[in-house]
C-alpha cells in the first residue's frame, strides 16, 4: 500500500481557518469608520475631536483639541457643547466601538455630519495628518 500523500491545506487547515477569521475580523472593524484622510482634512477646517472615553482615561492622556464628552453622556452633554447639529463631529475612542456607538446615537439625535474616527491611535494618525 502506498503511503498517502498529504496537501498543504490538510496539514494546515486549521491556521488557514484562523487567518481568515482575523482577516475579516478587521475588515468588519474599519467598516463605517472615515478614512484617516478624510478625517484629517476635516480637522484642517475646523472639525471638533471628540474622545468619547471616560474622564479617567481622558486624563491619563488625550489628544491635543479632542473635548472629553463620555458615551455616558453624550445625549445630555454635546447639544450644550454643539448647538449646530450640522457642524462635523470626529468621534474617537480607545478601540472604536464607544465611538461607533456614540456615532449611531448623535445621528439618530439628529447630527448629520458625525463620523467614527476609531480607536486612539487611528485618531492620533488622524490629528497627525492635519497638521502635515
Amino acid at each position: 500500500m502506498l503511503p498517502r500523500r498529504v496537501t498543504l491545506f490538510a496539514m494546515y487547515w486549521p491556521a488557514y481557518i484562523l487567518l481568515a477569521l482575523l482577516l475579516v475580523f478587521l475588515w468588519t472593524r474599519r467598516v463605517g469608520q472615515i478614512p484617516v484622510k478624510a478625517a484629517a482634512a476635516y480637522l484642517k477646517n475646523g472639525a471638533m475631536l471628540i474622545d468619547v472615553r471616560s474622564p479617567s482615561e481622558f486624563a491619563s492622556r488625550h489628544l491635543p483639541r479632542a473635548v472629553n464628552v463620555p458615551l455616558s453622556g453624550i445625549e445630555s452633554a454635546l447639544p450644550r457643547l454643539v448647538q449646530d447639529k450640522h457642524r462635523v463631529l470626529l468621534l474617537h475612542c480607545q478601540s472604536g466601538m464607544r465611538s461607533g456607538v456614540a456615532t449611531k446615537t448623535l445621528t439618530r439625535s439628529g447630527y448629520t455630519q458625525v463620523f467614527n474616527v476609531g480607536s486612539y491611535s487611528r485618531a492620533e494618525s488622524t490629528v497627525k495628518a492635519s497638521l502635515a
